[in-house]
């Protein structure tokens, strides 16, 4: 894989002072320097079988939810059907669709510990037409458990995938925030890797830990996986801090960084209240604008 863990150690390096970079980062957003037209996606005339992305950091509350939701929903625009998957026991990405995952008598959960169970039979739809939803809540928690005893425990997702592959364009999974078995099932059932980064110094610790961990499925149980790109969010034009981050994001991993950037808005708290997202919610603001721009992104890899 081209970016090692050595590379992702580069980016914590951040002058103490400022320096050089501080005096042009504050002259010049390195996010809008980077922007580019991206021409419209062209429209299907069949559907699947689905691309797999994990959308994972092992840092919590750096957007992996909101991404997912949001970029799943901004897919769907473009004509793609598209399945999320919540794969957290926390069940953030169902609560954030509306979805009472709490009240639901069947979820990931008993697709992935009953064999009988397939996610045809868990999923829901959403409010958004072409997007469906397999939701969580905290009985994943035991699967995590369970699962060690099980053969081939690292590959129970993708057995589950395979049954429903064939009716989307892409699956979105939502991530726990830790690098555990979960998490290890996601990345070995996936074709693709979108890793949410803040644009804040504490955020860039795991990266390379991260790297690591996916270097080694790739190695051992999924070949073909691949980083699709570094995502930027909750970035802040206004603090010489966080577009320094992002600069040294981008001069350690390069093309890898997306070059949509999510930035912070008060819109994002108001989708997750309302059980929608930002496309639907708030169609003409700049975070679906944004969202919109990396799903032009996503399917042109």
């Amino acid at each position: 894989m081209a970016i090692r863990g050595d590379v992702a150690g580069q980016a914590l390096a951040l002058p103490a002072d400022g320096g050089e970079m501080g005096a042009t980062a504050s002259r010049l957003d390195p996010a809008r320097a980077r922007q580019r037209r991206l021409p419209e996606p062209p429209p299907l005339t069949q559907h699947g079988p689905a691309r797999v992305i994990a959308m994972c950091n092992q840092k919590g509350g750096v957007g992996k939810t909101t991404s997912t939701i949001n970029l799943g929903a901004a897919l769907v625009e473009y004509g793609r059907r598209v399945l999320l998957v919540d794969l957290d026991p926390q069940g953030a990405l169902s609560v954030g669709l509306g979805v009472p995952a709490q009240q639901l008598d069947r979820t990931i959960y008993n697709a992935l510990m009953e064999r009988r169970t397939t996610l045809a039979d868990v999923r829901v739809g959403t409010d958004v037409p072409g997007l469906d939803l397999v939701p969580s809540n905290i009985d994943l928690s035991a699967a995590e458990v369970q699962l060690v005893s099980e053969v081939a425990r690292e590959q129970t997702l993708l057995r589950a995938l395979d049954s429903v592959r064939e009716e989307y364009d892409y699956i979105l999974i939502d991530c726990q925030p830790s690098l555990g078995l979960l998490t290890v099932n996601a990345l070995t059932a996936a074709h693709g890797v979108v890793i949410p980064l803040e644009c804040e110094f504490f955020s860039l610790r795991g990266v390379a830990l991260l790297v690591d961990t996916i270097d080694k499925v790739k190695e051992r149980l999924n070949p073909a996986l691949e980083i699709d790109g570094i995502l930027a969010t909750m970035y802040d034009t206004r603090t010489v801090h966080c577009r320094e981050v992002f600069s040294r994001v981008v001069e350690a991993f390069g093309d890898t960084v997306f070059r949509t950037v999510i930035q912070r808005t008060v819109r994002f708290p108001e989708t997750t209240v309302a059980g929608q997202p930002i496309t639907t919610w708030a169609p003409t603001s700049s975070g679906a604008a944004a969202y919109r721009d990396l799903a032009k992104e996503v399917i042109a890899l």
